[in-house]
């Protein structure tokens, strides 16, 4: 039996992942807003250091994985939230859980999308978060945006994301010298509460870019097609895969990109 943590599991992909670790005997630690093992802000500093604390407490003898599920979408209307939660609150967290990733030679799966592809990010922004890696400057500088555009927010949203699958690709290797691996999975459009709660002309963005798998069907991929995936990177079975971002799109990118190769 593992250890494992995750964060935003008490919903859609999360809640999933959760379920099948424990399916497979894991013990799981859900570290979310509400509904979890550690009830936290993960888009405050405050809180993010009191996660790191907590799992130090509760696993003196290592993590078996630590999976960065959550986040938020360019629909909620919040921008530095987008910010501070996907991007600062995922790779403080698994930054500061390395050493008990060391302890047990454990991995680290990251939850990124697969519209880092699609080119709406802003490499600007990119560029700030992995190169500068200063919150309040990034928080400061998005001021110039509108909350109430839903451009401005995918446009963000696509940034942290990409920015975080560039940390992963970033951080690999060190990480892998050290016994950890860190990989990232890139879900296309999913069933979830996120999907939910958009727009019309959100939805009606989302039917424009087919899921081959999905094909002549009016329909979202299932949480449990990205968590497969997550608990697979999570495991010795994928003990040769580090430093991969794996779209789990059912083919989107790969129809959108099919001369990209690498």
């Amino acid at each position: 039996m593992g250890v494992f943590a995750i964060t935003g599991g008490s919903s859609g992909i999360g809640a999933k992942t959760v379920e099948l670790l424990k399916e497979r005997g894991h013990k799981v630690i859900n570290i979310d807003l509400k509904d979890g093992d550690i009830c936290v802000n993960l888009a405050s500093p405050e809180g993010r250091t009191e996660a790191i604390d907590k799992l130090h407490e509760m696993c003196p003898d290592g993590l078996d994985g630590m999976i960065c599920n959550a986040g938020v979408s360019g629909a909620c209307g919040n921008l530095p939230l987008i910010i501070s939660l996907n991007y600062f609150g995922t790779v403080t967290l698994a930054n500061g859980v390395y050493d008990l990733l060391k302890k047990k030679h454990g991995t680290c799966v990251v939850t990124t999308s697969n519209t880092i592809s699609q080119g709406a990010g802003r490499m600007d922004y990119v560029d700030l978060l992995n190169n500068i890696g200063d919150e309040r400057r990034v928080l400061n500088l998005i001021k110039e945006l509108d909350s109430s555009n839903l451009s401005d927010g995918n446009s963000l949203y696509v940034s942290t994301k990409y920015a975080l699958a560039r940390w992963v690709r970033r951080t690999a290797s060190s990480w892998a010298a050290n016994g950890v691996r860190i990989n990232a999975v890139a879900p296309g459009n999913v069933n979830t509460a996120m999907t939910a709660t958009m727009s019309t002309s959100a939805k009606m963005a989302l039917n424009a870019l087919p899921i081959p798998t999905k094909y002549g069907q009016e329909t979202l991929m299932e949480p449990e097609e990205i968590a497969e995936v997550i608990v697979f990177l999570a495991s010795p079975a994928a003990r040769g895969v580090n430093g991969n971002v794996m779209f789990v799109d059912g083919g989107t990118d790969a129809l959108l990109n099919s001369e990209k190769v690498y």
